[in-house]
């Protein structure tokens, strides 16, 4: 069966990689689009489920495959920390997420097309994440380094923005985008692993 990652996501390549998957990758088109009369954590699941089923229907309909999507989310107080459009806005998010801490959701879509026929998993999978104080000056070098781009919260948890972390609570590769203990048990229920 074709395992198919529904992302273009370098991190998300490198934990399936990790885990010894044959895999190929398809970029879902679709715009992402928040619901806001979904909670924030429906929403995530939402935007999971719209990239692995736009990049199912991009598929021949007698082709089996196992779509994964997948779609994280930092979030402070209600409030969803995107990806940064600018310098000034990563320093802005940087600023407000620093000497406190905040919960990162990662949802995992799961579409498998078995012989015409479909199955869905959606999961979310929460870890909290303690940032230290940082100085403006510290958080001007963070942003020298241009790690910040293109990343939920404008900070990946596994490059030099790890000595800002003073402590996880939950899964580290949940929050370095995919859930792959989670995946893993799916994987295993459709005999993959």
């Amino acid at each position: 069966m074709k395992i198919i990652l529904a992302s273009g996501s370098p991190r998300r390549k490198e934990l399936l990689t990790m885990m010894g998957l044959n895999f190929e990758t398809k970029t879902s088109q679709k715009e992402e689009k928040l619901d806001p009369q979904l909670s924030i954590k429906e929403q995530c699941k939402q935007l999971a489920y719209q990239k692995a089923r736009d990049v199912l229907d991009q598929i021949p309909e007698k082709e089996d495959c196992f779509i994964i999507g997948s779609d994280t989310m930092v979030v402070k107080a209600e409030t969803i920390y995107g990806k940064p459009k600018s310098k000034e806005d990563a320093f802005s998010m940087i600023n407000q997420l620093q000497g406190a801490s905040h919960e990162v959701y990662t949802s995992l879509c799961v579409i498998v097309r078995k012989q015409g026929k479909e199955k869905q998993y959606i999961t979310l999978d929460t870890t909290k994440v303690h940032l230290k104080e940082m100085s403006n000056q510290e958080i001007e070098m963070w942003l020298a380094k241009k790690e910040w781009k293109d990343k939920a919260g404008a900070y990946a948890i596994q490059g030099f923005f790890s000595v800002f972390i003073s402590k996880i609570e939950g899964n580290f590769y949940s929050v370095m985008g995919l859930p792959i203990h989670q995946l893993y048990e799916i994987m295993k229920q459709e005999k993959l692993m």
